[in-house]
């Protein structure tokens, strides 16, 4: 794989928002607004990570949309199940400012996750089969 140091560093902090995510609401001072921006963050980092393994530039944005739309355009056959988290961009943004939105609840992070994680094991496999 070309760029597989790069591509490693983007996992790895992919990694790292999931793992952030997945550690949950240890206090009552964690918000779970929080905890889905990490999962959009996850999805978003391993996103790119594909595009860079596949000498795609991302480009600098946080929707999901765009960077999907992106390995479509350049021939990656992207599963609904990967397009469904899409509806993770609305954490890179609207609900880190107060105000802007309605509370998140534990229903509502508990998708998110289940989508970072999802997008996560779909890049990481993605991986596997171009080693």
């Amino acid at each position: 794989m070309k760029n597989r140091s790069l591509v490693e560093d983007w996992m790895k902090r992919a990694n790292s928002n999931l793992s952030r995510a997945q550690a949950g609401k240890s206090s009552e001072h964690i918000l779970y607004e929080d905890l889905c921006f990490d999962c959009q963050q996850a999805a978003e980092k391993a996103v790119k990570a594909l595009l860079i393994s596949n000498n795609i530039v991302p480009q600098p944005t946080h929707s999901l949309s765009v960077l999907i739309d992106d390995l479509e355009k350049n021939g990656i056959d992207v599963p609904d199940t990967i397009k469904a988290a899409i509806q993770l961009s609305y954490y890179a943004v609207e609900t880190r400012y107060p105000g802007r939105y309605e509370p998140v609840n534990e229903r509502e992070y508990k998708q998110a996750l289940k989508m970072a994680e999802t997008v996560f094991s779909w890049v990481s496999r993605a991986f596997g089969q171009q080693r």
